[in-house]
């Protein structure tokens, strides 16, 4: 048996980031349109202006039930991230 050795504190980071990760994943598979901080979550971005280029650009889709609210469509988020992929060599 392999026993591995680590700070609390690095241990409760570790279980909070698998937390966070399932939450996310269980979210996304729930829901098909997602907020606006969601979908810079799920696309690691944290500035708005990028998604807004992504949104202006039609890189994702989205959809602005409101004025001020805009939802962003889950499987355009993957489709994306799927098509910018790069194959290692």
């Amino acid at each position: 048996m392999e026993v591995i050795c680590i700070e609390s504190e690095a241990f409760y980071q570790l279980v909070n980031h698998v937390i966070e990760k399932l939450t996310i994943i269980n979210k996304v598979e729930a829901d098909k349109w997602i907020s606006g901080k969601e979908a810079m979550r799920m696309l690691r971005i944290k500035s708005k202006s990028t998604l807004q280029k992504l949104r202006d650009t039609g890189a994702i889709r989205f959809s602005q039930p409101e004025k001020k609210l805009i939802l962003y469509d889950v499987s355009s988020i993957d489709e994306y991230l799927r098509k910018s992929a790069q194959d290692a060599f």
